[in-house]
């Protein structure tokens, strides 16, 4: 029996803090604290579970999902030097999405440090920018203490904690007292009186009220949805918002940005007093410039996107019920109803292109199978979609519900994001739908974690939207005017790659066999995907856009004709025309 180490030690201490399995790459600075965990038996057996994936960044991604699923700390682990470097890109999406992550950044032999060793770097250094903690342990007393201090980090951030462990101090002999983890529940931030009155009076006086809530009204839905009853205010939402305000709500018009649909623009811009509550929506463009107050558990964020008239430091549901009995019903529902019409329209004529007339229409268009997998999936599905127009058929297209889940790298827009993601969403809930909707681009980057999924036998359904193309970085182009440049792949046929690895795998190019594929697919009970070859034409194009955006289509359109590319001018043209907005709803 081995001696009793600062890994067993480490191990220990994340059993009784819940951990059931750890997400990474072996490797020989890793080895110590990967051999502990395998004398845990498993978490079967009241210890850890080694989740072994394809790459690192795929590990982090992984336990992202998972902690965001579940609300408890995940962990992942990568050797020294490029090991744990590649946990990176996925641990500032845990960081920026608030998951509770601890990563264990092995490290090279302690003595080595400082000399240029072989593999080299300073993890200690690395990660500060994507976590709320990272500390280097350099004595097996102090272990202990730093791990406690990590974890509790992650967990009350809720963030990203990084321990680095030297591989020959993770074979040290066990020293010191390991603090036992205790939880606490989440405390309730109340707003100030005066600042509460200040917003009651500001709503009280404005004439017309407008609302866009993000992911912090989680909690406090039914205080929104009354608030926005009592002053007839349009409720618009941002990416993250969408699965906690948009179901069964009657004042909902949408989102806004480049990923938008709905009058939620139209609804803002028209307002005398915008509320922002629980959100960080970065694009400021999109913001208006109209008396503005902002509701926010976090005070740093208060004012950094647009200017504030008032801002009220305090989470969402404290903050409304405070606000409640302070404000004025308003008889007049005019602005309401009239921003509720334009959102109906909306989604009939830009939203609703494309979902039924072109059941027979090749290519098929990306929207028409966003439509279906809405259908087909189940009501407690958890959906994990790309960065780029995966994100907008998903947007645009998969209702919530109040029992679906959606994770998307919406804070820090990685490529890559939804397949990794999907593997640490089916492990944390085995007994669930989970749907990577993913892009070609973005499976294509990480395509080794289809080897993941056939390893641990997980019954991931991956639809892909594949046109061979970087359809996000396409449409930023043509905004700005430029000719699309690099942006084209060569076709492949993800479902052959697929099929040799086991899963159930179509190609589907008929947009008749959308539908039945889907479902023989989901119906499957191992691991599935299905390859749609989508309109790399086929561009997402917001409910209004301003008159510079229209110029710059307009310029980049002359450049590609010019270019001897008038055959895709034309067929861009067609696939695009029912999804542009009429003249009248060019902004200036």
């Amino acid at each position: 029996m081995p001696a009793h180490t600062v890994a067993d030690q480490l191990v220990e201490q994340l059993v009784d803090a819940g951990v059931r399995r750890i997400y990474g790459i072996v490797g020989d600075s890793l080895n110590p604290v990967v051999d502990a965990v395998r004398r845990t038996g498993g978490a079967a057996a009241g210890g850890i579970d080694w989740i072994h994936v394809r790459h690192e960044e795929a590990a982090a991604f992984a336990a992202s999902a998972d902690a965001q699923l579940t609300g408890e700390l995940a962990v992942c682990a990568g050797s020294c030097g490029p090991g744990n470097l590649h946990l990176i890109n996925g641990l500032y999406d845990a960081h920026r999405s608030g998951a509770p992550v601890l990563a264990i950044a092995s490290h090279i032999p302690s003595v080595q440090i400082g000399s240029g060793y072989f593999q080299e770097t300073h993890p200690d250094r690395l990660f500060v920018e994507c976590s709320t903690y990272t500390e280097m342990i350099s004595a097996a007393a102090q272990a202990p203490r730093v791990l406690h201090s990590a974890m509790t980090h992650a967990l009350s951030g809720p963030g990203v904690a990084v321990v680095t462990l030297p591989g020959d101090v993770a074979a040290l002999p066990a020293a010191g007292h390991a603090p036992k983890l205790v939880r606490t529940g989440t405390p309730t931030v109340v707003p100030a009186d005066a600042d509460v009155r200040a917003l009651a009076d500001a709503i009280n006086e404005a004439g017309k009220v407008a609302i866009f809530a993000g992911a912090g009204v989680r909690d406090a839905r039914d205080e929104v949805l009354a608030l926005a009853d009592a002053v007839g205010a349009p409720i618009g939402h941002s990416l993250r918002g969408k699965e906690w305000i948009q179901y069964d709500n009657p004042f909902d018009v949408g989102m806004t940005g480049l990923l938008g649909y709905g009058a939620a623009h139209d609804g803002m811009h028209g307002a005398d007093l915008l509320l922002l509550v629980g959100t960080d929506f970065p694009y400021d463009q999109f913001l208006p410039e109209v008396r503005t107050a902002q509701i926010d558990i976090d005070a740093s964020r208060l004012g950094r996107r647009t200017d504030l008239d008032l801002a009220v430091h305090g989470d969402t549901s404290a903050t409304l019920k405070a606000l409640r009995p302070l404000i004025r019903r308003k008889d007049d529902r005019a602005f309401l109803e009239r921003t509720l019409d334009r959102h109906r329209d909306l989604m009939e004529k830009v939203v609703g292109a494309y979902t039924t007339p072109v059941r027979q229409r090749t290519p098929i268009h990306p929207e028409y199978v966003a439509s279906i997998l809405d259908d087909v999936a189940t009501q407690d599905a958890v959906f994990t979609a790309d960065t780029g127009m995966c994100n907008v058929w998903s947007a645009r297209y998969l209702n919530p519900n109040g029992r679906r889940r959606f994770l998307s790298s919406a804070l820090h827009g990685s490529m890559a994001n939804a397949l990794p993601h999907a593997i640490g969403a089916q492990i944390a809930e085995p007994d669930r739908q989970v749907v990577s909707v993913s892009g070609d681009g973005g499976l294509s980057m990480l395509l080794g974690e289809l080897i993941t999924v056939a390893m641990h036998r997980l019954p991931i359904k991956i639809v892909l939207f594949d046109n061979a193309t970087l359809g996000m970085v396409k449409l930023e182009m043509l905004v700005d005017g430029l000719a699309d440049f690099g942006v084209d792949v060569p076709a492949v046929d993800y479902a052959r790659l697929a099929e040799t690895l086991g899963f159930f795998a179509r190609r589907v190019e008929d947009p008749a066999a959308v539908e039945r594929t889907l479902r023989d697919a989901f119906a499957h009970p191992g691991p599935a995907l299905v390859d749609v070859v989508t309109d790399p034409l086929a561009l997402s194009l917001p409910p209004t856009i301003t008159g510079e955006q229209v110029k710059g289509f307009a310029l980049a359109m002359s450049k590609i004709v010019m270019n001897g590319g008038v055959g895709e001018a034309v067929q861009m043209a067609k696939s695009n025309l029912r999804n542009l907005p009429r003249p009248s709803q060019f902004g200036s």
